[in-house]
């Protein structure tokens, strides 16, 4: 791996999340040497990845370079790799580039899409938690109504032309929202040989409620400004099994669709080595102690999604969210601190700052800890909160100006098929 040895106490960071990444900020110029390791070079601002998916921003606008933001910071190390195994025996982890020892080890690795093990869902839908992921639905939609134009068979069109997301989460609801946007306003100038208004966008939720988490009447008006939208909103509905073609639910409602977005839930992304003991089988995380230490073992910490603090405020652990996460990461580089000085370490008590979920065009619903509203000003403030979100100043600019111009013209400038998905595999004659 090329890391110098030093004098210095060496603590591992795997991810660089939110949760990864506050824990480096938070141990950045310290009588330390920190290495952070990821499979990408890039932080992503994965609550707009909706955005990239329903072409509404560039992926590089959501994304910030993980070298950049620490290569002023002395002992600190980036590292592009795959974590394979960690042998907390040898205090040592296995990586695609080589193996490496820790005096103090951080997993903030994240989480993953979670199809409750349907290999069928998992093969034939689409996920977006990452940039790449969110690429592929960017250019499956397009290329869809593509395909659509080429097809004389009516029920063939308009299954290229239906669109299944399942789940009624954030990703859910805002993903929704977009494409109906899309619907209203975009797609009807790019494709004025289709008819758009054939376009279905069905929203599928297993349980009576959007928005599991927000407030009752945070859930109900994210439904009406989807149903407001054009969006088919079905609820108490589990889809069951998926083929490519057609999607079957518990009920007597089946859908013909070309395109499933899977939004429904998400585990931990775990990495071979940790006794199984360890592990919370239904959700795949890491069990931790109110410290985040993976017991039994005293230097190795697990923080954000992929760590399960259960107490009986949080019978199943803290929500996998970004702020969870933050706190988590900025507490445990407190705490490693603390230890390496011999004082006390303290406990992790989240501080719940709210929640929000944009539904299209000046409709949102927000909940704050002592205010609930919804609609244009709920807009205001989620655009607000998530624009200084981002890391740099360069992706708030280009993410702002990205807003106004939308806004303004009611387009979506970045509808291109950069890196086919469907149609990868043909040949297209220019």
């Amino acid at each position: 791996m090329n890391i110098p040895q030093t004098s210095f106490p060496r603590v591992v960071i795997i991810g660089g999340g939110f949760a990864g990444l506050a824990a480096a900020k938070g141990l950045e110029e310290q009588e330390l040497q920190v290495v952070l390791i990821d499979k990408h070079n890039y932080h992503t601002f994965q609550p707009l990845l909706y955005q990239v998916a329903t072409g509404g921003l560039e992926p590089d606008s959501i994304a910030f370079p993980l070298r950049k933001r620490f290569n002023d910071v002395e002992n600190f190390f980036f590292r592009l790799a795959d974590v394979i195994n960690i042998n907390p025996d040898k205090n040592l982890i296995e990586t695609s580039i080589g193996n490496l020892d820790y005096d103090e080890l951080i997993i903030a690795t994240g989480s993953t899409t979670n199809f409750f093990g349907n290999t069928n869902i998992q093969k034939f839908a689409m996920e977006m938690k990452s940039v790449p992921q969110s690429l592929n639905i960017r250019s499956l939609i397009l290329e869809n109504f593509e395909e659509a134009l080429l097809t004389s068979n009516i029920d063939d069109r308009n299954a290229l032309m239906n669109f299944v997301i399942v789940g009624g989460g954030p990703t859910g609801v805002e993903l929704a929202g977009a494409l109906a946007e899309m619907k209203k306003g975009i797609l009807p100038k790019d494709y004025p040989d289709l008819d758009i208004r054939k376009m279905q966008i069905h929203l599928i939720q297993s349980s009576n409620c959007l928005l599991k988490g927000m407030s009752a009447k945070a859930s109900e008006k994210a439904e009406d400004f989807l149903i407001s939208l054009g969006v088919n909103v079905w609820k108490n509905l589990r889809v069951l099994d998926y083929d490519g073609k057609v999607v079957k639910t518990n009920g007597e409602d089946h859908f013909r669709a070309e395109t499933v977005i899977w939004a429904a839930g998400v585990k931990g992304e775990t990495i071979n080595g940790l006794a199984q003991e360890c592990i919370v089988e239904r959700a795949a995380r890491i069990k931790v102690n109110k410290i985040n230490q993976v017991l039994p073992h005293q230097n190795i910490y697990a923080i954000g999604d992929v760590a399960c603090m259960v107490s009986e405020e949080t019978p199943y652990g803290h929500p996998m969210m970004a702020q969870p996460a933050i706190q988590q990461g900025k507490l445990v580089a407190k705490n490693i601190l603390a230890k390496i000085a011999g004082k006390t370490q303290k406990p992790f008590f989240y501080n719940d700052r709210g929640a929000m979920a944009t539904i299209g065009r000046n409709k949102a619903v927000v909940d704050l800890p002592k205010w609930k509203f919804q609609g244009v000003f709920a807009w205001f403030v989620w655009m607000f909160v998530h624009l200084f979100s981002l890391i740099g100043f360069r992706n708030r600019a280009i993410v702002f100006l990205n807003w106004v111009y939308n806004y303004i013209r009611f387009d979506r400038e970045t509808r291109l098929i950069i890196r086919p998905y469907k149609l990868k595999n043909k040949q297209i004659n220019f």
